[in-house]
């Protein structure tokens, strides 16, 4: 793996948990039921490990 795929798949993991928390701020769930959305801590890990795969299937540029 290159330094640019690394650097890519930490901005992913970065905008991922940070659209995770907002995720939790604007929509979470108040009443604590729901497992993932009522803890903010949740929801960003969920955030990050979404945003680190989504940028790890971008296709590569061809040379």
């Amino acid at each position: 793996m290159n330094k640019s795929k690394i650097l890519l798949i930490a901005a992913g993991v970065a905008v991922g948990g940070i659209l995770g928390y907002l995720y939790y701020y604007f929509v979470g769930c108040d009443s604590g039921n729901c497992s993932i959305t009522s803890n903010p801590y949740r929801s960003s890990a969920y955030g990050m490990l979404l945003g680190g795969l989504a940028s790890d299937i971008l296709p590569k540029k061809k040379k």
